[in-house]
């Protein structure tokens, strides 16, 4: 979640090093054609149109407003079916483990990938795995031999291509925006997930009590191209790990990039995995308690549960609006826009744990998925901007690895802490820690303010 705007003086970028002399021609001759604004300046290039990049970014963001639709509502399918069927804490765990864990760890390589392969086919290539294995699980269903073991594997599988593909649209998106639009796009990216959140839940609500789960889980297969595989899996993996310790030291040697990639990690540790209690919050604090709005009445637990959901889903949606458009056109420090949305996440969480009005819960809600959405596209544009092109990628990898990892491990310790002291208390807590958080970023963004006041004096 980083926002770096600056897009009236170019970014000055350093060549990375990169392991392996030797390749070292034939690795930039493999990237020349995945530099940000590639397709952009091609277009410009062969005397397009400005209209050609907008072509291009409206194809690329309908195909993944429609990919993202369809794996949501998936998922939300199966998570309610597991839920219904098993009604138990550990089948729910174990849902959760196999369909994050594995997106965190093979972000690692997607990222690399990323820098190294077709962007395009990273892209396309985990939804034709995702779609064969979802057709084998609803083809199990329809034969009656189904099992929570083939749904964990199903999981994996595409949380691993999650990894994948991840990393790959954000790099992909400089390749074909100028950087000027980096952070109108990023937030209309932005806006897509939250309608997806918004839509995939209400849709598979419907789905789930009208057909059988089968016929959910058939998904649109699309073409996809052949691509070359490493010959030595033990130089693939070797590669991978040379390309982590390249993109760590990378990203750790570049203030703006330690910040934005540290920041969404700690966030997600501190603020984000509490917000995962919400459950817990909701009918620990507010059963009995119902709120009549007039067009609509609050009285049953789920009806508690979807007004949440709702809530800060429409707040991430206000949020992603606000950046595409009032936001592009003025905000012209990213870091300080990360921090800022960083610093009303942590107000809002503790807001969360403090009031105990149904209805002023529901409005901090909303406020909370604004200020996430506040963060996204921001931090989205640092990157892109800050990064090398060769880079990008492994850094965006690096980035969704630790972010992943941050809200389970997060829940390791806030999760059973809500056992044991009052869970309002877990949520000002995680609020709190996350307030120094957005102060340091404050701070990093006014350095880095007078430092280009000093460089354009000298």
């Amino acid at each position: 979640m980083s926002s770096s705007s600056t897009t009236t003086e170019p970014t000055v970028r350093e060549t990375p090093e990169v392991s392996g002399d030797d390749n070292a021609n034939a690795r930039a001759a493999v990237h020349s054609a995945n530099k940000p604004g590639a397709a952009y300046a091609a277009a410009v290039a062969n005397g397009e149109s400005e209209r050609a990049w907008i072509r291009r970014v409206v194809l690329l963001l309908t195909g993944q407003a429609f990919s993202l639709l369809g794996s949501n509502i998936v998922q939300y399918a199966i998570w309610w079916w597991i839920v219904l069927q098993t009604k138990t804490g550990s089948a729910m765990l174990l849902a959760t483990l196999f369909g994050v864990v594995p997106q965190a760890i093979v972000s690692i390589c997607g990222g690399s990938w990323a820098d190294r392969h077709s962007r395009k086919l990273l892209i396309m290539l985990p939804d034709m795995v995702i779609a064969v294995v979802t057709v084998v699980l609803s083809l199990s269903f329809a034969m009656g031999w189904a099992s929570l073991t083939m749904i964990f594997v199903v999981l994996f599988i595409r949380s691993a291509g999650g990894g994948v593909q991840t990393p790959a649209v954000q790099s992909f998106i400089p390749d074909v925006v100028p950087s000027g639009k980096l952070l109108r796009v990023n937030s209309i990216y932005g806006v897509i997930n939250s309608v997806n959140m918004i839509v995939a839940p209400a849709v598979a609500a419907v789905l789930i009590n009208t057909v059988p789960l089968w016929s959910i889980l058939l998904p649109t297969l699309e073409p996809m191209s052949d691509a070359n595989a490493d010959r030595s899996l033990i130089a693939s993996v070797r590669r991978v790990f040379a390309d982590l310790k390249d993109g760590f030291s990378y990203t750790w040697r570049r203030a703006n990039l330690r910040n934005v990639v540290l920041g969404d990690a700690l966030v997600c540790f501190v603020a984000v995995a509490p917000m995962n209690l919400t459950l817990l919050l909701m009918t620990r604090e507010y059963e009995g308690i119902d709120l009549n709005l007039g067009f609509i009445n609050l009285t049953t637990a789920s009806d508690k549960l979807a007004a949440n959901e709702l809530g800060w889903s429409i707040g991430m949606l206000l949020g992603g609006a606000l950046m595409s458009t009032i936001g592009a056109k003025l905000i012209r420090n990213n870091m300080r826009v990360v921090a800022f949305g960083i610093a009303l996440v942590g107000v809002s969480v503790v807001g969360l744990g403090v009031v105990h009005n149904l209805l002023a819960y529901l409005l901090i809600d909303v406020v909370n998925g604004l200020a996430s959405a506040i963060c996204m596209g921001p931090m989205r544009t640092i990157i892109q901007t800050e990064a090398d092109e060769k880079m990008v990628g492994r850094v965006f990898g690096l980035d969704t690895t630790l972010s992943t990892l941050g809200m389970p491990l997060g829940m390791l310790i806030f999760a059973p802490l809500a056992d044991v002291i009052p869970i309002s208390l877990v949520f000002i807590i995680g609020g709190v820690l996350t307030l120094p958080i957005g102060i340091y970023l404050f701070g990093q963004a006014r350095r880095n303010v007078s430092a280009q006041v000093t460089r354009t004096a000298a």
